[in-house]
């Protein structure tokens, strides 16, 4: 019976080694490390390693994925670089690994049967002895086909003693595939092995003799030309013995692709024009053949006639964005409307036999809102609808014109718009075509992307689109735009001007939370794994998650939030620690979400002077923020902080001013105007601020903090003040009044002129409010400030604090 004994296992990826060989191996993979690690702490086995090949190319070994079969070796040097290792390995004997076993640290370990080479009988000697002569003639004029010395072949062949030690030797050298040279370690018998090797290097030696044929027949027939030419006729001669299509078939097909794209005459006529260039220059013999071809490939390429046809049904149209999204009424409502005008126009043309380039035009839709309330999965549906092809492109910090209409073929690496990219890849001439981000466009020395879009998306110019790698006017009157972008003041007017807008408003908690019930969070449990049982979540908790984790006007946050909670669920699960997770109370999201994230603002407990609560609005939605007013003695400065915008502080002056022209009606004493300071700050002081609805708010706490009178604290208010004491219409209403909602306070003052705004909110929101209109700042302070006056301790400074 063999000897066994337990060694690390070294796999090899792409390299066999055969007994009798030294040679140096680089090392950096872990578990080969650890490997090499493990034999080098060996005691009694002189660092010695069983080296085996891989079934496969895979980054990390498995036990599964290696050969049975491979050579023990000895690693005689070691030299670190880097992170990995240089080892030289002399191989001695061939063996086996009846089976692997990886343990706990990665190593993987094998118990090795040597291997020896089956005896020779007598009557095998004489043809061994024949086989051996052919296999070292036969290696020399390989190696000489391979350039390498005559001499010192013969020497290094000559050097092998036993047929054996040759086969090693001359199969680790050879270039053959890792099975074929596997096959030739696990056999056995010498003469079998000699045979096979034989084999292997007549057939590498037909394999240099052809290239060499090739070589020497490119030679003759190019003479003295240059070497441009001669590589370049080289690679054709070996294209032809790949059997690729030469220059005429390359002509001849993209013939018959322009046939079959039936573009319009003038356009056919231009490319048949560069196609007869092209079959006069050839392809390989000048760089702007190559420039051709990819410019025939596009035109070919590009679906001039192809379209799809519209299907507008309204009922299953709105059945789809209802499936798709909830809440957006107003937006669908609008979606639906355009579709409807859409069917209508459809249906006329064909009555009165219209093109469909007049069916076609339309306004071009802008969704403008925040992130993450669902403006570019609404353009998605109305492809879905209309039963077109989709392509999105997105514009988000683009700031180059050749974005959308292409570089100039003169230019090296030149291409197509995105425009024209998306169209050819969807192959239809009328997709839906997205232009996410249409406000973040930048601008550079290479030209305004915006300017570029104003012939795209104006329906009276874009039936002549000319992209400036094209060259050639392409209809893009077909093509349903549109636009989505969170702010208005970055899209350029122009381009603005070119759009129909529908808004996009934040979602409301009970909007949230419906959205995160039907689609949310049923979409983390299938990405996580998660049957509905096994991971149930209150509405309670959604409730706390939506409040206490996420602050926004949409719902990507809240869909990240909701992803951790399904993980942790998960983990736990799969860990075994438990069958099913029900998330019921605030107590369990803190469990395994950690503490909230987020601190809303809520309203003050209790009446304060000085002290007034307002309202803001930013992209991730409505909140709430309490302005502070205080009066001190001083030299009559006023002071304004928070990190406050130009028209800020211009309000808080306006508000100033008009408390002391009118002191007298709001009952402020004149001591408290003579000699004194005004401080008016606003929190959050590292979040820049600006804008002129804070105006109200500013003036109602400086009257507070100038009379003493505190002020409500169930009540919110915001809007533009003018010196006469006027309240100004502002914007953000709706998102405004949700945030003060969020925040627990159910009454709210606006100006009277955006009364109209008001229909804008949800009814459910709406009727748990009460709204006061106003239209002059006393009627504010009527409405805000208690009548009676605290009593100031010390007279010179009045009391302020702010609670939330």
């Amino acid at each position: 019976m063999p000897e066994r004994r337990s060694l690390p296992v070294l796999s090899l990826r792409d390299t066999v080694l055969f007994p009798g060989i030294a040679t140096p191996i680089t090392v950096g993979r872990l578990k080969t490390l650890r490997a090499v690690e493990a034999a080098l702490r060996m005691e009694g086995e002189d660092k010695r390693i069983f080296a085996v090949a891989q079934r496969d190319a895979a980054e990390e070994p498995t036990t599964a994925g290696l050969f049975s079969i491979g050579v023990i070796a000895r690693i005689t040097q070691v030299q670190r670089f880097g992170s990995g290792l240089q080892l030289v390995l002399c191989c001695e004997r061939r063996a086996a690994a009846p089976r692997y076993t990886e343990e706990v640290d990665g190593v993987i370990r094998a118990p090795v049967i040597e291997l020896a080479d089956l005896p020779l009988r007598p009557e095998e000697d004489s043809a061994l002895e024949a086989l051996s002569r052919e296999v070292r003639e036969r290696a020399v004029e390989y190696g000489r086909h391979r350039g390498a010395p005559e001499d010192v072949l013969k020497q290094f062949v000559g050097s092998m003693f036993g047929p054996a030690e040759l086969v090693n030797h001359i199969a680790f050298y050879l270039d053959l595939p890792t099975p074929e040279k596997q096959a030739l370690l696990e056999t056995l018998s010498t003469e079998e092995r000699m045979r096979s090797l034989a084999l292997h290097l007549y057939r590498q030696i037909g394999i240099v003799e052809t290239q060499e044929k090739i070589r020497t027949t490119v030679e003759e027939e190019l003479g003295e030309r240059q070497r441009e030419l001669y590589l370049r006729e080289q690679l054709r001669a070996i294209q032809k013995e790949l059997g690729e299509e030469d220059d005429e078939n390359v002509a001849a097909r993209l013939e018959h692709k322009l046939q079959r794209a039936s573009p319009p005459p003038e356009i056919f006529q231009e490319a048949r024009r560069d196609l007869a260039r092209l079959r006069r220059m050839g392809r390989e013999t000048s760089p702007e053949a190559q420039v051709l071809t990819t410019w025939l490939e596009l035109v070919s390429d590009l679906p001039w006639n192809q379209r799809t046809e519209d299907h507008v049904d309204l009922d299953r149209a709105r059945a789809i964005l209802d499936e798709d999204h909830h809440g957006l009424d107003d937006v669908k409502d609008r979606v639906l409307e355009f579709l409807a005008v859409r069917k209508l126009r459809v249906e006329q043309a064909r009555g009165d036999g219209e093109r469909s380039r007049a069916i076609s035009r339309g306004p071009i839709l802008l969704f403008l809102g925040p992130p993450g309330t669902g403006k570019t999965s609404i353009a998605e549906s109305i492809a879905r609808a209309l039963g077109r092809k989709y392509v999105r492109v997105s514009l988000g910090g683009a700031r180059d014109e050749a974005d959308i209409r292409g570089h100039r073929r003169t230019y090296v690496g030149a291409m197509p718009g995105r425009i024209l990219q998306g169209i050819k890849r969807v192959g239809s001439k009328n997709p839906v075509i997205v232009l996410d981000e249409v406000d973040k466009l930048g601008a550079s020395f290479q030209g305004d992307p915006g300017a570029a879009l104003l012939e795209v998306l104006d329906p009276a110019q874009n039936d002549g689109f000319v992209d400036h790698y094209l060259g050639l006017p392409f209809d893009l009157s077909e093509v349903l735009f549109i636009c989505t972008a969170n702010f208005r003041e970055t899209i350029p007017a122009p381009l603005f001007d070119r759009m129909e807008t529908a808004l996009f408003a934040g979602y409301t908690e009970q909007e949230k939370h419906e959205i995160a019930r039907r689609y949310l969070l049923p979409r983390q449990r299938r990405e996580c794994g998660l049957r509905e049982e096994q991971l149930r979540v209150t509405g309670a908790a959604l409730g706390e998650i939506i409040s206490g984790y996420t602050r926004e006007a949409g719902v990507r946050q809240l869909e990240r939030t909701l992803g951790a909670l399904a993980r942790k669920a998960a983990r736990r699960i799969a860990g075994g620690e438990s069958e099913r997770a029900v998330v019921g109370t605030g107590d369990d999201v803190k469990e395994l979400l950690g503490r909230a994230r987020m601190r809303p603002e809520r309203r003050l407990q209790h009446d304060q002077p000085g002290v007034a609560t307002g309202m803001y609005y930013t992209q991730t939605g409505g909140d709430i923020m309490h302005v502070e007013a205080s009066v001190m003695p001083g030299k009559g400065d006023f002071v304004l902080t928070g990190q406050l915008g130009d028209v800020m502080k211009e309000s808080g002056r306006a508000a100033l001013s008009y408390a002391r022209v009118h002191a007298a009606e709001l009952g402020v004493p004149l001591d408290r105007l003579q000699r004194r300071d005004v401080h008016i700050h606003v929190p959050a002081g590292a979040v820049p601020k600006d804008g002129p609805s804070a105006g109200l708010t500013m003036a109602v706490a400086l009257v507070s903090a100038l009379s003493g009178r505190p002020v409500r604290s169930d009540i919110a208010m915001t809007g533009e003040i003018t010196l006469r004491g006027t309240v100004l219409p502002i914007g953000g209403i709706k998102e405004k009044v949700l945030g003060a909602h969020r925040a627990g306070i159910f009454e709210i003052l606006i100006p009277a002129d955006n009364e109209a705004d008001l229909d804008d909110l949800p009814a459910e929101v709406r009727s748990s409010l009460e709204f006061y209109l106003v239209s002059t700042l006393d009627e504010a302070i009527a409405l805000c400030l208690r009548l009676r006056p605290m009593r100031l301790e010390p007279p010179e400074v009045l009391p302020h604090a702010r609670a939330s």
